[in-house]
């Protein structure tokens, strides 16, 4: 199927699309600070750009955007019109999976929330969240969404 934008359109669209700071994260970031939870946004420091990280507490916070961390990618990656994007998306899971790997080998904590049920069920997400970064180091207590 081809795009029904013209190739400049789609440069301006795709160019817009934010990888830092997005709505969702903002929200995640709202309540962390209400909740007075000290946190770093953005987290370089370490494997992958962490989207919440506490240092301290080798604790990290992943917001995964459900189409560019290829949420269910098994069952629509197929239906994407371009080789590059299977290739992308793919290449993206598979680095996730590197970081989280290597950050669980290096001590951290790892929790990966998806967009979509942060979209869904906004209060018990961000409750989850709250939890996990400021009152437990228990390993096991989340999975990794692979």
């Amino acid at each position: 199927m081809p795009d029904v934008f013209s190739k400049e359109k789609r440069n301006d669209i795709m160019s817009r699309i934010r990888s830092n700071n997005t709505g969702i994260e903002e929200i995640v970031f709202a309540r962390l600070r209400k909740e007075k939870i000290y946190f770093q946004k953005n987290y370089k420091k370490n494997h992958g750009c962490l989207d919440i990280a506490v240092p301290s507490k080798k604790i990290a916070v992943f917001i995964n955007g459900d189409f560019w961390h290829g949420y269910h990618f098994e069952e629509w990656g197929n239906r994407l019109s371009k080789k590059y994007w299977q290739e992308k998306i793919a290449s993206n899971i598979a680095r996730d999976r590197k970081n989280c790997r290597l950050l669980s080998k290096s001590g951290w904590f790892v929790i990966n929330v998806w967009e979509h049920k942060i979209k869904n069920k906004t209060s018990k997400i961000l409750d989850k969240i709250v939890f996990f970064v400021a009152k437990t180091r228990l390993k096991g207590l989340f999975e990794y969404p692979y």
